[in-house]
């Protein structure tokens, strides 16, 4: 396993990260309990989940999943790197939900209580809250570090600006900061490259891609489905994008079979080799699933590769692999 500092911090973590949500609504509870297992034993040491997955009717909470492994005992919780989320409605009662001082106090001994743990290593917000001033979410989150109830923090689904202003906030009280922002990049969605990513580098926030293959469009779709197997990323709101870039998948995975790769292995090397990314999220349902994207991290592209991916998946903005302001001005 290859091993990286998250953003700027001394905090060292694995550059394939177990994504869990999964888990208790996909994945039962006992292969959920395996696949952390072997997660560890491949070195996977970075998990990351949310106080809502597995709230909605008829799933089962993941974070209590978690909890009941770290149980286990083995050391389990002291070798991994714990994330979690606050801002998502958890009850239908007002001070449930986004980012007021009350509302984070509550949603992280909650997290703490289903966890079966006393800390959490990066603690993220799920949503910017623009109702919420700055000065009340670092306050709040300054008085859970110093009662060592919280390590790290970092968000998710920022924009470029809002991690500015997060960072400059944070910077007035002489305070860390956000050390991670999770945001949506993969091959057919390259707009953080514009402004969040540029962001992030500057302010030292290590970059954690969510969907990392778009839904399973990038996993192999149309191979799988031309072998007769079940093939996610060909139902729901993914279906429409296959539909809408059938040809381009169809050269991505002709040129992932010139490779001899996978091409879900060649989407997450893909993001390996971006500047500024600590690791993809990864989402497996069986551990046979999380030994197969092991593999990403071996594969080596090339310039020429890469140039060819920009050509099938093209950076954002009318002038090329450019940041604001110059990939659509001057």
């Amino acid at each position: 396993m290859e091993y990286t500092n998250l953003g700027r911090s001394g905090l060292s973590v694995s550059r394939l990260v177990l994504g869990t949500m999964n888990f208790g609504t996909q994945t039962s509870e006992t292969d959920s309990h395996t696949i952390m297992d072997r997660a560890h034993e491949r070195g996977i040491n970075f998990f990351d989940t949310a106080n809502v997955y597995g709230t909605r009717p008829g799933e089962q909470p993941t974070e209590p999943i978690i909890g009941r492994w770290f149980g286990g005992g083995g050391g389990r919780r002291e070798k991994t790197v714990l994330a979690t989320k606050v801002y998502l409605p958890t009850g239908g009662w007002p001070n449930e939900s986004y980012l007021s001082a009350l509302n984070i106090r509550r949603a992280c001994e909650a997290s703490l209580a289903r966890l079966g743990t006393d800390y959490i290593d990066v603690y993220q917000m799920h949503h910017v809250d623009r109702s919420t001033p700055w000065e009340e979410i670092w306050e709040a989150f300054s008085v859970l570090r110093q009662q060592g109830k919280v390590l790290y923090f970092g968000s998710s689904n920022f924009a470029g600006w809002h991690l500015a202003q997060a960072q400059e906030a944070a910077r007035s009280r002489h305070f860390l900061g956000l050390v991670s922002e999770q945001s949506r990049y993969n091959m057919m969605n390259r707009w953080i490259e514009l402004e969040v990513l540029p962001a992030a580098r500057h302010y030292g926030i290590g970059l954690i891609p969510w969907g990392p293959l778009n839904g399973g469009v990038l996993g192999g779709v149309l191979r799988k489905l031309k072998e007769g197997g079940a093939a996610r990323g060909s139902t729901g709101h993914s279906a429409g994008l296959l539909d809408r870039h059938r040809d381009t998948i169809e050269a991505y995975e002709k040129l992932c079979a010139e490779m001899g790769e996978d091409p879900a292995h060649v989407g997450l090397a893909w993001l390996l080799a971006q500047d500024g990314v600590t690791g993809p999220i990864i989402g497996p349902r069986t551990a046979g699933q999380l030994d197969s994207s092991l593999r990403a991290l071996t594969v080596t592209l090339d310039p020429d590769t890469l140039a060819k991916l920009d050509q099938l998946f093209p950076p954002p903005g009318p002038n090329g692999a450019k940041p604001a302001p110059e990939a659509y001005a001057w």
